[in-house]
């Protein structure tokens, strides 16, 4: 018995072996469908197109051949029945109307149908003149069997029937039949009957199985050269782009990237130059900023080294004068690192502003007084009134101290730097005045950005970052005010800036001088 039992069943191992084996096949399958998929990836966008016009052609006609051979028969067949279902629904609506016998006539010439009406009791109500042929005779020994039928499937019946030869093979000798049981006004059954002939369809779909085939070949022919020169012409463009950019990547900004062909690959194309010009200014501001900070960082860091071992090294050289220096010296890295981190954070995003209530005309006042012993510029302000804006004070400080430096830093000889408050409806103006050399029209929209400088071989007057017009453009950005620049050559420039106006106050300036004549 123990024997018997295993031979009976078969060992676990070999079962678990069975499905190990079944699940490594399902497992390589997987792995090789990963693979063709990470292939497909890597192929180029040419033969991708290619292939995909190609699938497309085969798919087209795939379904093309299904539904003229295959489902044809089908189609056919359902739109007989259609057919013989509208034509039953049309005498029924004319059953009693005295132009039954047009309806009849006209239904059954038009559609090639046989129409019998057959009350319950055997009675003929009508009776198509369609000239009837071996069906109809066959079909007439039947036509009760054929009501009882249709009672019996409720009220509607389809049928496929063959000749009395009934040879499957040929479909020429078959016919579809159509009946409909109804209730007339007294509440009697009646039967509509109706009958077609099918059209032989094995000759038919024979020959357009041979057209069909001859087609595919041509589309095939057709569709593979077709895909071949479209994926050209549309990848063409794409791998120009490409190519232009791998140089762009190696670091050549004076690449020109193709803007011809499609609408989609021209905007591209002129992005990516506009891209490359873009770039091609960042790596020269990169580069102009690099000699900059190098230069502002090296000179003060050389004086304060070099003071420094004076005053160790030779004795009585320990004096206020060079302390002095270190210290300004030390101070002028201090601005350069707070500007450059101040720069960064506004254009970052990070730095907020924080808005009040304060007298812009009297901050001016005293961000000027405070010029007076730091140099030997002459500065003058013009204003008719006080006002009062709603900003965030120590930025807007922080752009009037930046222009004013800069003016200092560019006005001509006479060493003259003009303010003056205009007033503009519910707005304010700010103009900062130099007497120099002037901008040239084509570089002032370029002042604005980072780093840059209009003469680069200019020897500033002042101590200067070389960062204070991008300070100021971030800080009235977050402000959302205006500013610009006006300049001409060899008259100098104003810079001005614009900020709401909260209030109206009368010039504190007078009053300040009366309370000084009464002292």
């Amino acid at each position: 018995m123990k024997q018997s039992k295993q031979s009976s069943s078969p060992p676990r191992s070999s079962a678990f072996s069975t499905i190990k084996a079944k699940w490594q096949t399902k497992s390589d399958f997987l792995f090789s469908l990963r693979k063709f998929f990470h292939s497909w990836k890597n192929v180029s966008i040419k033969w991708r197109i290619f292939g995909a016009f190609v699938i497309f052609t085969i798919l087209v006609l795939t379904v093309l051949w299904i539904f003229q051979t295959v489902l044809f028969d089908q189609f056919y067949e359902h739109t007989k029945r259609n057919e013989l279902s509208n034509a039953a629904e049309t005498i029924q609506q004319n059953l009693y109307s005295p132009n039954l016998g047009n309806v009849i006539d006209e239904t059954a010439r038009s559609g090639q149908i046989y129409a019998v009406g057959l009350r319950a009791d055997g009675k003929i109500l009508f009776n198509s003149d369609f000239s009837p042929n071996r069906f109809s005779m066959m079909i007439g020994e039947h036509l009760m069997e054929v009501l009882q039928r249709t009672v019996m499937e409720g009220g509607k019946h389809y049928e496929v029937i063959r000749g009395k030869n009934n040879d499957i093979h040929n479909d020429s000798n078959r016919a579809l039949v159509y009946a409909t049981v109804q209730k007339d006004e007294s509440g009697n059954q009646y039967m509509i009957f109706l009958y077609t002939i099918l059209t032989p369809q094995r000759a038919t779909i024979r020959t357009i199985r041979t057209q069909i085939m001859w087609l595919t070949l041509l589309l095939l022919v057709v569709g593979a050269l077709l895909a071949l020169y479209l994926s050209k012409r549309i990848s063409a463009p794409i791998i120009r782009l490409n190519g232009t950019a791998k140089e762009l990547a190696t670091g050549d900004y004076d690449v020109v990237f193709d803007e011809s062909g499609y609408s989609e690959i021209a905007q591209l194309g002129h992005t990516l130059n506009y891209a490359a010009h873009e770039l091609g200014q960042v790596e020269q501001l990169q580069r102009d900023l690099i000699a900059n900070i190098s230069h502002d960082l090296r000179t003060p860091l050389t004086m304060i080294s070099g003071y420094a071992e004076i005053m160790r090294d030779l004795p009585g050289e320990n004096t206020p004068e060079n302390v002095q220096i270190i210290i300004d010296e030390a101070n002028r890295l201090t601005a350069l690192v707070n500007d450059t981190l101040d720069l960064s954070k506004l254009q970052s995003g990070t730095q907020k502003i924080e808005k009040t209530e304060f007298d812009l005309t009297d901050n001016i006042r005293n961000i000027l007084h405070r010029y007076d012993k730091m140099t030997d510029c002459v500065l003058t302000f013009d204003a008719d009134c006080d006002v009062v804006v709603y900003a965030d004070e120590l930025k807007i400080s922080q752009v009037v101290y930046n222009l004013i430096n800069n003016a200092i830093t560019y006005t001509g000889s006479d060493h003259r730097v003009m303010l003056q408050q205009v007033m503009d409806g519910n707005q304010v103006r700010i103009e900062v005045t130099d007497t120099g050399e002037g901008i040239p029209e084509e570089k002032l929209k370029d002042i604005w950005k980072r780093y840059y400088k209009v003469d680069k071989e200019h020897k500033r007057a002042q101590i200067g970052t070389g960062l204070g017009l991008s300070i100021v453009k971030s800080i009235l950005d977050l402000h959302d005010g205006a500013y610009g620049v006006r300049s001409a050559i060899g008259k100098g420039s104003t810079f001005w800036f614009s900020l709401a106006v909260k209030q109206k106050l009368p010039l504190q300036v007078e009053k300040n001088e009366t309370e000084g004549k009464q002292k």
